[in-house]
């Protein structure tokens, strides 16, 4: 019998970390008792395990190299999410609280067959898919411990490469995110929403819809006449004025956030109530971070971890519609749309990618085959020593004092472990 590699040893190992950990903490449902018991128990296994294996890893080169595009990849999500964050609040608040209490959601296909699969499946499989057995928090943790899985060289290095490419994919889908859903506004699927979370948006709508929007919205003549002139025409007299902040330099975002007098001392804390918004966000951002986390699972990966993990996905968008967090197509244009991105930010980080000097040594050597074949010793002497100085430069340029290389590996096993904490605490809530 043929007995398995160490490396898909450590692959089946990663597989079950990962299941280990989506049942541990789902847990706190079934038994919250045993959950606080096997939750900290399975922190300090998958810690103490990335930890001991840090000192005999052996790409750091690699991970240096790749800590720039990190970095970059970091400044680049983070200003994608205020952008986000500002557009959120913007088309909450533009329209007024009046508007989000009278609309009605939008009809939509997939909430009814959920409903009729609740009638037609058996109860114990309604409350499998009723289940929170995943949400955001989960597929952000399964990136990291794929990322992590570097050390047991279950990924290909560098794990910082990976991380670049995840962070600037998902940073990529958050700015087409903000524009998609800020260019047509449509009803949240919750109506209490914005009344609950927003209270101190105005209920009337922002003077621009005052006069681009309210005088057309139900009268269909009204339109006609619109397409007709292709001009503004109503006459509304004085319209209703917003309290504007005074936030120095940015007292501009007044406008787009429209704040009251109790919550207008600070634009950023106003930014951080926005959450979710309630709006019908199009499309999904939970489902962006799912697919990307399956995307990157499957091709650093693959195996049957990630199959389950497609499973997962699948189990989640449906609960987001089912829940009513989303419409059917905000989940069915995120899996598409994170599909997309992740093919198309390949030249990041790819488990397939060759590197430049891998390519150029094939390239000898296909030639030097050649000159072997046609007997051409000369030729097949001056590719061997190209050969020796392309291997020379690449030891060369991999060359890092220890002691910088220790300092860097304790950096980024320390800062990579505080920005996973930062991350689940932040997302902790959904």
């Amino acid at each position: 019998m043929r007995r398995p590699s160490p490396s898909q040893m450590t692959g089946a190992g990663l597989g079950i970390a990962a299941i280990s950990y989506v049942a541990v903490d789902y847990m706190r449902y079934v038994s919250p008792l045993w959950h606080s018991r096997l939750q900290p128990v399975l922190w300090s296994v998958l810690v103490l395990a990335v930890v001991t294996r840090v000192p005999f890893y052996k790409h750091w080169s690699k991970e240096l190299r790749a800590a720039i595009p990190f970095l970059a990849s970091i400044v680049f999500m983070l200003g994608a999410l205020l952008f986000e964050a500002l557009c959120v609040r913007s088309v909450t608040a533009v329209l007024g609280l009046d508007w989000h209490r009278d609309t009605s959601p939008l009809p939509d296909t997939g909430q009814w067959f959920l409903l009729a699969l609740n009638e037609s499946l058996p109860k114990t499989i309604v409350e499998i898919l009723r289940a929170h057995i995943i949400g955001l928090h989960h597929f952000l943790m399964l990136f990291v411990m794929l990322g992590f899985s570097v050390v047991f060289e279950s990924v290909k290095a560098p794990g910082l490469g990976l991380g670049a490419r995840y962070m600037f994919t998902m940073g990529l889908g958050r700015l087409l995110r903000a524009i998609t859903f800020v260019s047509t506004i449509l009803p949240s699927a919750r109506p209490w929403c914005a009344s609950a979370r927003f209270n101190n948006v105005p209920s009337h709508p922002h003077r621009w819809a005052q006069k681009y929007y309210v005088p057309y919205a139900k009268d269909p003549s009204a339109i006609r006449q619109l397409l007709h002139w292709d001009a503004a025409y109503a006459d509304l007299g004085n319209y209703i004025g917003d309290y504007r902040a005074d936030w120095g330099q940015m007292s501009f975002l007044s406008d787009f956030l429209r704040p009251s007098y109790s919550e207008g001392s600070s634009w950023f804390a106003l930014l951080k109530k926005a959450g979710g918004g309630c709006n019908d966000l199009l499309y999904s951002g939970h489902m962006l971070v799912a697919v990307l986390t399956a995307m990157a699972w499957t091709e650093a990966y693959g195996g049957l971890s990630s199959a389950l993990i497609w499973l997962l996905v699948a189990h989640s968008a449906q609960r987001e519609i089912r829940e009513r967090h989303h419409y059917s197509v905000d989940c069915v244009v995120a899996i598409y749309v994170g599909i997309l991105l992740w093919k198309m930010t390949g030249f990041i980080w790819s488990d397939k990618r060759k590197s430049k000097q891998t390519v150029r040594l094939e390239k000898i050597q296909n030639r030097l085959i050649h000159a072997a074949k046609d007997s051409d010793m000369e030729t097949v002497r001056r590719l061997v020593e190209e050969m020796e100085v392309s291997l020379g430069e690449e030891k060369q340029s991999g060359v890092v004092s220890k002691r910088a290389m220790t300092l860097f590996a304790c950096a980024t096993v320390i800062t990579t472990l505080g920005i996973v904490v930062l991350t689940l605490t932040l997302t902790s809530d959904g």
